[in-house]
């Protein structure tokens, strides 16, 4: 989803604006900003307009003058509803890190011009004050859930917009593709559902997910351990404490850390979303998938990821798991080398058909040599 970076018809800018890019003397002169035209919006035109052209010395002077542009300028010509959408995209990427960032940024939002699918970047990076500020316009939200799933991603967005943003969706039924913990978050956010503290404050609710998205960082994995332990042995109490909404979000954007307590987390929700985290790597992968005291459903989603199970220790700790769904071990279980079936088939630790499955493909084996 993009807004495509494709030439401006001439024939639809003003006359001033037609002669500065038709004459190749006038177009260097345009590059830099002095292209005598009447409206701020034509000049931005001008300089995108400019990024075409087959001179490249031309082409590098435009962006230069692009980021050099007056603020008065700027504050004109991007709040022009009448400027083309394309224009606003171009210029929402290339004034990034400049100065003029956060009143072009500002304008390019509040513009009806302004394309869905520029906003879309926008909302993965954008200050907490620009968050706040696309997370106003409802009806693009419910249109485009593509800045929704941006906004639940960006580190600076605050929990309490977010809340506000997720809500609306799933109050609406707009699916927000591009969140691995959709499903996990519709369960929390629907009308009615257990889990939701609706009575934080929203200063609170903001400060505890701030402080437990940063407190652990840098902290080492828990070390295996077959119990899930109390909140008040956790070396970061922080995560344990958070409402389920902030646990799910945390699973989402954490480091490996986070995701190894939440996890373990006693609510199936929150575990689901974090063993479906995209930060989450082959090898904690290869760990959780032998842990027993996971819940059944998280030791079941790792078996059904074929991208996981193409790993032969995966494979071999989830058969080796008496948490994994009898159906999938089954499944696993041919591709197992020799010497591990026939340590299966003598397992007293895993479901008794398993075993005897195991010993029928060692028997098996055995006579076809």
């Amino acid at each position: 989803m993009s807004v495509p970076r494709t030439p401006l018809d001439p024939s639809l800018l003003a006359g001033d604006a037609q002669r500065a890019l038709a004459s190749p003397g006038l177009r260097m002169l345009a590059a830099r900003g002095l292209a005598p035209v009447t409206r701020p919006r034509d000049m931005l035109a001008i300089l995108y307009q400019l990024g075409f052209d087959g001179d490249e010395r031309v082409k590098e002077a435009a962006l230069v003058s692009v980021r050099a542009l007056p603020e008065a300028v700027l504050r004109s010509a991007l709040g022009d509803a009448a400027i083309d959408a394309r224009v606003l995209d171009f210029f929402s990427w290339a004034l990034a890190g400049t100065d003029g960032a956060r009143v072009a940024i500002e304008l390019i939002l509040a513009n009806p011009s302004t394309d869905d699918a520029t906003v879309v970047p926008l909302a993965g990076r954008a200050s907490q004050a620009e968050v706040d500020l696309i997370a106003t316009n409802e009806e693009r939200l419910l249109r485009c859930p593509a800045i929704i799933a941006a906004m639940y991603g960006n580190r600076n967005a605050r929990m309490s917009t977010v809340d506000r943003v997720i809500e609306l969706a799933v109050r609406n039924g707009v699916k927000v593709g591009g969140i691995a913990a959709w499903d996990e978050i519709c369960k929390v956010y629907a009308p009615g559902a257990p889990g939701r503290e609706n009575d934080v404050p929203d200063d609170r609710k903001d400060a505890m997910f701030a402080r437990a998205a940063h407190v652990n960082a840098g902290q080492e994995e828990p070390q295996d351990g077959d119990s899930v332990p109390p909140p008040e042995e956790q070396v970061s109490r922080e995560i344990w404490a958070l409402p389920v909404p902030m646990k799910i979000r945390l699973a989402m954007l954490g480091n490996a850390f986070d995701r190894a307590i939440l996890i373990r987390d006693p609510k199936k929700v929150v575990a689901i979303a974090a063993v479906k985290s995209p930060g989450m790597t082959d090898a904690e992968i290869v760990k959780y998938a032998g842990l027993s005291t996971l819940a059944e459903e998280v030791i079941g989603y790792i078996a059904n990821r074929r991208d996981w199970t193409k790993l032969y220790s995966v494979k071999l700790s989830l058969v080796n798991n008496p948490k994994c769904p009898l159906g999938l071990a089954m499944r696993l279980l041919p591709h197992l080398r020799e010497k591990d079936v026939d340590s299966l088939a003598r397992s007293k630790g895993i479901p008794s058909a398993l075993a005897a499955a195991a010993r029928k493909l060692v028997m098996n084996r055995s006579s076809r040599r």
